[in-house]
């Protein structure tokens, strides 16, 4: 997740754009907050895409298809505008790492039980995918976000709006798809069936299971896509069980790969129903749980929650070939009722129940009494005295955008701003904002309260509706007491005041007044 640029929008119809998520070949996807507080992640389609009639038939056709997707094993599309200048989509955003960055970047190559319940849980999206009329045709581990709760399937259905495109992206018969994650008919620009994503999911576990690719590396995806077409799977390192399943997955002919149902029941043991533990590695629950706790008030209890950033050290796999290279991508669908919605084992609500409960209720107080003992943020605490709720300072109708343009701070906002709240004592804000241009520090917060005394600075990053400051760091203070915040959005409700808002934090931003 990144701040937003100054040349991106700050509104996308009625959402208030918070941050930058990544960028796909369809367009860039952002954070954004609706009027409702609902936090979702909106795929802006580029422009020149935009500008191709055939493309935009297509990613309508395939909006409205997404939309019937149910299922838990999903990602919602909640709204979109196809007939904007610029189409968009906003669906509900996930709190999860992608598979590929738990494998490649983070924990490493998953148990045979967890690879085992991947395996189940991305066949009951697939039939959803399926049952609603839709090939994904792009399965890969950056399509598949991980939570404590099971894995999430995003971008389903759209991979298909590219092959309407006849200029400058793609032609008849070209290749739409990931190499290394694409099926010999795809490869060869033949019928794509609902079995195309059967094969992508064998080589999906192959990669969860043991870090590496069943056609070889990517690097060269020529060579790769030879291989997927011409040549057998490399399945070394795959216990023997799952490597038959992966295998059956991976023939050549669809006809003979195996159906979803029958994946579920070769996944799906009686001991694996009666389990109560959960599907992950502890390591990794507990990861989870930590980024789950700090994003809570993000989605009002629903679910959808912003991307967990794992650990930066590279994984190296133990075995020769090396990890597949991933394109970052965005999320997409999963709305109305299903149909006989397939229900999450027993197995794993218990486990789930419990740590809900300590994300929910005991974490939270645990982090309100250390903050209130001894940790001084550098801003908003979100109490109930900090601020108010406040109508944006812009409105945005379907397909309309809004964007910087300015890079100095506007003569308003220079001065001193104070702000006090109360949790177990009087905590107080003066925050000094002074003239100067991106890239340069124009704010000076000093924070005081029981237990501390602390000065961070900011450097101004853009200039818009509103300014955006950088991640604070600490000018003075024990380092005990006082620690770095992140950045930040300020925005004039009226002349005397400003509203400081921590981005992506879910807290109610705090008001300062003008002294």
């Amino acid at each position: 997740m990144k701040m937003l640029a100054p040349e991106d929008p700050r509104w996308i119809g009625a959402y208030r754009l918070l941050a930058r998520l990544g960028a796909g070949g369809m367009g860039d996807v952002y954070l954004a907050r609706s009027s409702r507080g609902r936090t979702v992640a909106v795929k802006l389609v580029r422009a020149e895409l935009a500008a191709q009639e055939s493309f935009r038939e297509r990613f309508r056709l395939e909006v409205n298809a997404a939309r019937r997707v149910g299922g838990e094993w999903t990602a919602p599309v909640l709204d979109a505008d196809t007939e904007a200048a610029v189409p968009w989509v906003a669906t509900g955003y996930v709190a999860g790492p992608a598979l590929s960055e738990v494998v490649a970047k983070g924990h490493g190559p998953l148990p045979e039980r967890s690879v085992r319940i991947l395996g189940a849980g991305l066949a009951h999206a697939l039939r959803s995918i399926h049952g609603a009329g839709l090939v994904h045709r792009d399965l890969k581990p950056s399509n598949i976000l991980i939570t404590i709760d099971g894995p999430r399937v995003i971008d389903f259905g759209i991979a298909r709006a590219l092959e309407a495109v006849d200029q400058g992206i793609t032609r008849t018969g070209a290749v739409v798809g990931s190499p290394g994650f694409m099926a010999p008919e795809q490869v060869r620009g033949l019928r794509v069936t609902p079995a195309c994503d059967v094969f992508c999911l064998g080589s999906i576990l192959m990669f969860a299971a043991t870090g590496r690719l069943p056609f070889g590396d990517t690097e060269n995806s020529h060579a790769v896509m030879f291989r997927i077409a011409e040549e057998e799977p490399d399945l070394t390192g795959l216990p023997a069980d799952l490597a038959e399943l992966v295998g059956d997955c991976l023939h050549k002919d669809p006809e003979r790969r195996p159906s979803l149902d029958e994946i579920l029941a070769r996944t799906t043991g009686p001991a694996q129903e009666a389990d109560a533990e959960p599907w992950l590695p502890g390591a990794l629950v507990a990861q989870l749980g930590r980024h789950a706790v700090q994003l809570l008030e993000v989605e009002h209890g629903t679910g959808p929650q912003p991307k967990v950033s794992l650990p930066p050290e590279p994984y190296t796999p133990q075995q020769p070939s090396a990890p597949v290279r991933t394109t970052a991508v965005a999320p997409p669908p999963e709305p109305p009722p299903p149909a006989a919605a397939p229900r999450r084992p027993a197995r794993r609500i218990a486990a789930y129940l419990a740590l809900a409960f300590a994300l929910l209720v005991v974490a939270p107080v645990v982090a309100g009494l250390l903050y209130a003992k001894f940790l001084a943020d550098d801003g908003d605490d979100g109490t109930s005295d900090s601020g108010k709720d406040r109508a944006p300072s812009a409105t945005g109708k379907p397909g309309d955008i809004t964007r910087d343009d300015g890079n100095t701070v506007p003569a308003a906002y220079i001065g001193t701003w104070r702000a006090a709240y109360t949790s177990t004592g009087e905590h107080v804000r003066t925050m000094t904002i002074e003239d100067g241009a991106t890239g340069e520090k124009v704010m000076k917060l000093a924070g005081a309260g029981p237990d501390y005394s602390c000065t961070w600075s900011a450097t101004l990053k853009s200039v818009g509706t509103s300014l955006e400051l950088g991640p604070t760091e600490v000018e003075s203070g024990s380092p005990e007491s006082c620690r770095p915040g992140q950045w930040s959005r300020l925005e004039m409700p009226d002349a005397s005041t400003i509203v400081r808002e921590l981005v992506g934090s879910g807290g109610t931003p705090l008001r300062y007044t003008k002294q």
